[in-house]
């Protein structure tokens, strides 16, 4: 499995932006999909966005589709969360995540690789 570490997270007010990263500490082989999901508190991890590791397409939750937008770096092996126009609801710890399927990857059973989590919190 692949080893993931989240960065960027922080503290913001309602409309500011911020941009999360996921690095991976092996190559991107065998990898064929990546995803952000967020939990609050001890409720259960939403998905955020997906991407086809290869293809680079893209798949968004309806709540945050317009104002966030992943994309990756393959010779940085590396995945950006860019987060615009950020409201209270965004606040939540953000995880990205590796699968081995390029389909499905709106749900967790896909993955089999989770980084540490990075917090993001939107004052109101």
């Amino acid at each position: 499995q692949v080893q993931l570490v989240e960065s960027g997270g922080g503290l913001v007010q309602v409309g500011a932006s911020l941009r999360l990263s996921c690095a991976a500490s092996a190559r991107t082989f065998n990898r064929l999909g990546m995803g952000w999901f967020r939990q609050v508190g001890g409720k259960e991890r939403e998905f955020v966005a997906a991407i086809n590791w290869s293809a680079g397409t893209t798949s968004y939750a309806d709540s945050v589709k317009g104002r966030f937008t992943l994309s990756r770096d393959l010779a940085k092996n590396t995945a950006y969360l860019q987060m615009d126009s950020l409201r209270p609801e965004d606040t939540a710890v953000y995880s990205c995540a590796a699968a081995r399927r390029s389909y499905r990857l709106a749900y967790q059973d896909s993955y089999g690789s989770w980084g540490q989590g990075t917090q993001v919190t939107v004052s109101s």
